[in-house]
């Protein structure tokens, strides 16, 4: 697993020579954030499910930043941000309101329904989309936090868990194989 996914990760050269990630070369080469194992892989996956739900072109550079200052997998942290995406953002949104209008009491009788995109232009409807957010008010931020949370918490031990499970089948698959004939000389 760890072989095929760096394939795809940029090298300490690439990062050191690029000129826009030059001044932060130091931070951004430590081992810590490249390495990848279960510990880093967990606190990876929750970073990035936490930091997916925040709004806009933010979710990214706070996954970066919290990696930095947790010391987890950076690539892997940005690559799960992608789970919210213009498909799946209305039906999260749509459970962290319901969620957080749960814990704070209020009626979700008042909830309206996100805008259409019927007749309008992609700028025109991401405005509207802003604004129907905006007035769902503190169920929404409140739910937003909450649904986050319990994302992070479950990505965490989720993939702690499927890392074991998959180092035990490791480990049973070897202990099943014969042994090895000794050389012979």
């Amino acid at each position: 697993m760890r072989k095929s996914l760096k394939r795809f990760l940029p090298d300490h050269g690439s990062i050191r020579d690029n000129r826009w990630l030059r001044p932060f070369a130091n931070t951004l080469l430590h081992p810590r954030l490249w390495h990848l194992n279960r510990h880093s892989a967990a606190g990876a996956v929750a970073v990035g499910l936490f930091c997916g739900l925040i709004p806009g072109p933010l979710q990214m550079p706070s996954a970066a930043v919290c990696c930095v200052l947790f010391r987890v997998n950076l690539p892997l942290a940005l690559l799960t941000t992608l789970y919210t995406n213009p498909l799946t953002i209305v039906p999260l949104y749509l459970l962290a309101y319901l969620l957080g209008a749960r814990v704070l009491g209020a009626d979700s009788g008042g909830f309206t329904a996100p805008p259409e995109p019927n007749g309008m232009g992609m700028i025109d409807w991401a405005g509207a989309l802003i604004g129907w957010m905006s007035a769902l008010g503190k169920p929404l931020a409140l739910g937003l936090v909450l649904l986050a949370a319990i994302l992070a918490v479950i990505g965490y031990f989720g993939v702690r868990g499927a890392w074991r499970a998959w180092l035990i089948r490791a480990w049973r698959r070897r202990r099943q194989r014969p042994p090895k004939a000794p050389p012979l000389r």
